[in-house]
């Protein structure tokens, strides 16, 4: 049927009509390109069953009489639909004058703008979606990357989230000739690993140096070609050289971290120097503090002490700048860019940005333009399930830190820096564990429970000698081989002589347990102590038969195991040496 006649006014609903113009921010009747466009909507006239497009503008007598009575087919307002007109009632007033608007007008106006409007924001990369109508368009401008497996799949709102946010050095797009190396592949220059409770209620972003030194492992990489090649991995490399060299994608950046923490990331996003540029400008610039004066002009920075309102070119060159700050290093350069990010995410969250439909479409046009995200999160219905979920955090509870490390000893010239294994081991597993790294209501609130009372409760009290404890081991997730190291580890280390490795365990467990009688708590506790077991651990229940027909306990090694001798407690606090700070405060650069 002709779209113009009986099809549209018959079929179509009323919303369909609008479109949201992003370069007003308001929304516009879809007509077609012969009729002019208003931003204001008009009352439109009635059309007669089967007419077509040069009917309704006619004359409302003439649609009137042009149809038998009962046969008129009335064409609704889009955004606030008239009543069909009934015998007796008085012709509206002619466009531009005043009239009464019927009391039915207004809920069915909001039902209008529910189809047709909404708005979302992520932290960091922030999208955002108004109109359905414009998702296709926001769909088209997403480039998306194979993951090759490395991700755990992608996000799910059920548990934590971690999503690898990376910046690469490699020049593309216009604008882009005064930075970064000419020749560079896209190294990964800046990577984020942000990490959102499974609560939601706090989040950690972890700043991972790019002149790491780490290990790379062998990467499964699609090509252009839809064949998958290996890329071989190397020993003691920066880690920037996780993305771009010999052909690695993000997604051997990802493996990479995986390597480095411990933690597979759900998703990746990868962004480029006119990601800064376009973001910063979409929600009209940011406010950074300086502590003193600072020119750089390998970035082009220059800027007088002081709270400063920056925007792209200029918000580029100050997470660009190092040499100017600290001490001239990446660290420095690390600090800079947290602090950026603090003042991104609280004009994100600000009234200025989530409340103006204009600024939200400039956020979704640049960062759907700008980044480059992986296969599970190729579509904007994905990024707006990841934004709504991010969206519940409060910016006093999203923590920014970097992995703990030294310079390199290798070195005597100081350009690179390694892993810091007194410190960096804590962190990790904080982390991986869902500690969060601020005072959240909800944990106070959990640490106060019974469950966590009664697990605590259950270390306390005498403990029995280390060559009383009787144990039985089992693998139940762990790397191969660990309840024999385990054993060797309690049998010479630690005195546990009645121990024995009773090899794989029926079912995989997440977490490692000791499970007792209770007239074996004593040799439980000794054995928790040992093993860096925390309350929640140890499991009450009976105790098994082992190799010589006496009572013991059961171990059971799961996938959180680390090796033995290596603490199972999950950290609740971060080691003082390891400097934090919060979105929600404005730090300024020294």
């Amino acid at each position: 049927m002709d779209a113009q006649g009986r099809g549209r006014a018959d079929n179509i609903d009323p919303a369909d009509q609008w479109v949201l113009n992003p370069n007003t921010g308001e929304y516009e009747l879809r007509l077609t390109p012969s009729t002019p466009q208003s931003a204001v909507p008009r009352p439109r006239r009635s059309a007669s069953r089967g007419a077509g497009a040069s009917d309704v503008g006619k004359s409302t007598a003439r649609s009137r009489t042009a149809a038998p009575p009962g046969r008129g087919t009335e064409v609704p307002d889009p955004e606030i639909p008239a009543p069909r007109r009934r015998r007796g009632v008085p012709e509206e007033p002619p466009p531009g004058r005043r009239g009464r608007r019927p009391e039915k007008k207004k809920s069915r106006a909001k039902k209008v703008l529910l189809w047709t409007g909404g708005t979302m924001a992520f932290v960091l990369v922030a999208a955002a979606g108004a109109g359905y109508l414009y998702i296709q368009h926001l769909n088209d401008n997403i480039q998306s990357s194979p993951d090759d497996g490395a991700s755990t799949g992608g996000f799910n709102k059920d548990k934590a989230i971690n999503v690898l946010v990376i910046g690469t050095d490699k020049r593309t797009g216009a604008g882009n000739k005064g930075y970064g190396d000419s020749g560079s592949v896209g190294h990964a220059d800046t990577t984020i690993l942000l990490h959102v409770s499974k609560d939601r209620t706090n989040a950690t972003a972890l700043s991972i140096p790019r002149d790491l030194i780490t290990n790379i492992p062998d990467c499964p990489t699609t090509q252009p070609d839809g064949t998958t090649k290996v890329i071989p991995g190397t020993d003691g490399v920066r880690f920037n050289t996780s993305l771009g060299q010999d052909g690695r994608t993000p997604s051997c950046t990802m493996r990479t971290v995986t390597e480095l923490t411990g933690i597979t990331p759900d998703n990746f996003m990868v962004a480029d120097f006119n990601a800064v540029k376009t973001l910063t400008t979409a929600v009209g610039g940011v406010d950074v503090c300086l502590a003193k004066d600072i020119k750089d002009p390998d970035s082009h920075l220059n800027l007088k002490k002081g709270t400063r309102h920056i925007e792209g070119e200029t918000a580029l060159a100050f997470v660009r700048t190092r040499h100017a700050v600290g001490f001239g290093g990446d660290l420095s350069r690390i600090t800079l860019q947290q602090q950026f990010l603090s003042a991104l995410m609280r004009k994100l969250n600000s009234n200025s940005t989530l409340t103006n439909p204009t600024k939200m479409v400039k956020v979704a046009e640049a960062a759907t333009k700008a980044l480059t995200v992986d296969s599970q999160l190729d579509s904007i219905s994905k990024l707006k399930d990841l934004g709504l979920e991010m969206g519940k955090l409060n910016p006093k509870n999203l923590t920014f830190t970097t992995v703990p490390v030294l310079d390199n000893p290798a070195e005597k010239v100081k350009a690179t820096v390694v892993l810091n294994e007194t410190t960096a081991p804590t962190i990790f597993q904080m982390i991986k564990e869902d500690v969060s790294f601020t005072e959240v209501a909800a944990q106070k609130k959990a640490a106060k429970s019974k469950e966590a009372a009664a697990a605590a409760k259950r270390l306390e009290g005498t403990q029995s000698a280390a060559s009383e404890v009787r144990v039985r081991i089992l693998n139940g997730g762990a790397v191969a081989g660990s309840a024999q190291e385990t054993l060797n580890w309690l049998q010479n280390d630690e005195g546990v002589t009645k121990s024995e490795n009773a090899g794989n365990a029926p079912a995989t467990l997440s977490r490692t347990t000791l499970e007792y009688a209770p007239d074996q708590a004593d040799q439980a506790r000794k054995l928790a102590k040992l093993m860096g077991l925390s309350g929640s651990a140890m499991k009450p229940g009976k105790s098994v038969t082992n190799s010589q027909g006496l009572p013991a306990m059961t171990l059971t090694l799961g996938k959180d195991f680390k090796g033995a001798g290596v603490s199972l407690t999950a950290a609740t606090k971060v080691p003082d040496t390891v400097s934090t700070s919060t979105a929600d405060k404005v730090e300024c650069a020294k």
